[in-house]
């Protein structure tokens, strides 16, 4: 049936109805957005403050400094030398192309929106695992969040903030937070309810088997979700700078507009490094947690 033949079976009423409808929305949403949009605002100043202060801890810090704390900290989490001789070969090639203030901005919001995740999905996870109920209110919600396309919520956010680093690192934690809800789910759902039993056995209450048994037990499932969380944030970072969010993303959407195709190549390359950094580090420490826990049960 053609566009015309299914409005056709519609009243004008009815469509007119449709059209006050939208028109009712959108004021109502412009005038609560200019009633509340600087109280909203200013809720989120210290966090503001803080990403603010942590983007120029970086830029500001001596780039011998940086390099060598981020290789430590990949050595650290992979004991592998060769993803730390790859950390710092990035770094310096990274640095030696001039894209070294826009990768620390790039850094710098996706580690407070992978923290800002962490913080707020763990325990939304604990609560979808603790209660049939809760999980049922929260999966639609994050079928929603993991569905609907960037741009769509994008729009509310910006009418409501305007543009700059809190919107942009709002829809990234939006789009980056299911997988580690999720899997904080599942894995403490998947704890063999007989080690449970043994826990309670002796004399364990809720919160000590959920930090001593579940969580520790359930770790390499969370890993992966915030590794998953991780590389959802930095796939967020070229839609994030077009709403003045700067970083990686900027050169790349400069050199669409422009057809700039070496800044577009290397300003990708740079986002794809750091993805691969993060994601090896991530489940190189997952592997050796769960290698871990392993041998605890053995013995």
């Amino acid at each position: 049936m053609s566009e015309s033949n299914w409005l056709s079976e519609f009243p004008e009423m009815d469509r007119s109805d449709l059209r006050a409808i939208r028109k009712s929305l959108d004021g109502a949403y412009r005038d609560f957005s200019r009633e509340y949009g600087d109280l909203i605002e200013s809720f989120f100043d210290p966090l503001l403050s803080f990403l603010v202060w942590f983007e120029k801890l970086l830029i500001s810090t001596p780039w011998v400094i940086v390099l060598g704390v981020c290789t430590a900290l990949i050595y650290a989490a992979s004991r592998s030398w060769k993803l730390s001789l790859g950390c710092f070969v990035s770094l310096i090639l990274i640095g030696y192309f001039g894209m070294w203030e826009d990768t620390m901005r790039t850094l710098s919001i996706i580690t407070v929106c992978t923290l800002l995740a962490i913080l707020m999905g763990i325990p939304i996870g604990i609560a979808m695992a603790r209660s049939n109920r809760v999980q049922a209110t929260v999966t639609p919600l994050l079928d929603v969040m993991q569905t609907m396309p960037a741009f769509v919520y994008l729009i509310p956010v910006v009418m409501l903030l305007g543009i700059g680093k809190i919107p942009g690192l709002i829809a990234v934690v939006i789009y980056a937070i299911p997988p580690v809800i999720r899997l904080t789910n599942l894995g403490i759902r998947l704890v063999d309810k007989e080690v449970l039993e043994a826990a309670t056995a002796f004399g364990a209450n809720k919160k000590q088997r959920l930090l001593g048994v579940q969580l520790p037990l359930a770790m390499p499932t969370i890993m992966a979700g915030i590794n998953q969380t991780i590389m959802m944030a930095l796939s967020m970072v070229v839609i994030a700078s077009m709403i003045g969010v700067k970083g990686l993303g900027q050169p790349v959407l400069k050199s669409i507009t422009n057809q700039y195709f070496t800044l577009g190549l290397l300003n990708g390359l740079a986002i794809v490094a750091l993805a691969i950094l993060f994601d090896r580090a991530s489940q190189a420490y997952a592997k050796r947690t769960q290698a871990h826990l392993g041998d605890l049960t053995h013995d």
